[in-house]
């Protein structure tokens, strides 16, 4: 396993050690032990999937405190953009954002520590997991507007598929962090 670190604190991409042959590929996703040995002390509680069509995008999503959630992501089948957005106030990395490609062949994982929006981008039909260190709280769930015109985030697509709710977030400018 291979981490890297993210100019935004916290923020890690993840490569597994994948061990292929003829007839396919195999790795470990999560491995508790492996994870503490690289200094990633986490409990998770909770692992969401999400199969989606080419050109849905999801986020930008967090939970507020005191249900904050720190996520382990990574796409099992198909490919997505992925972006995760610095919400902490005191973060010299505050409004910044890192964007990953995170693809089912290289079977790449990101970490984002409490304190970060997240979303995602399908660059083709893409089963996308995450696992949580918290549970869902609907009372909690809170984001930004995914163009938000102050992030100036690059999907690489113009008119995504989005849900109501999030064409509805508010611009990150308009965005009270609680972190």
């Amino acid at each position: 396993m291979e981490i890297r670190e993210t100019r935004l604190k916290g923020l890690l991409e993840i490569k597994p050690s994948l061990f292929p042959d003829e007839r396919g590929r195999f790795f470990e996703a999560w491995n508790d032990r492996r994870f503490k040995e690289q200094g990633l002390d986490l409990n998770f509680v909770q692992d969401n999937h999400s199969f989606s069509k080419k050109g849905v995008l999801r986020g930008l999503h967090l939970q507020n405190p005191p249900f904050e959630q720190g996520k382990l992501v990574f796409v099992v089948s198909g490919r997505a953009i992925d972006v995760a957005v610095d919400i902490r106030r005191d973060s010299p990395t505050y409004g910044q954002y890192e964007k990953f490609l995170l693809d089912g062949e290289k079977s790449n994982m990101i970490y984002l520590p409490p304190g970060f929006a997240h979303g995602f981008l399908t660059l083709e039909e893409t089963n996308l997991t995450y696992k949580c260190t918290n549970y869902y709280d609907k009372n909690s769930e809170t984001g930004v507007l995914w163009n938000s015109p102050d992030l100036n985030i690059d999907w690489g697509m113009e008119n995504p598929l989005i849900s109501e709710k999030d064409a509805v977030l508010p611009k990150f400018s308009e965005f009270k962090s609680l972190f």
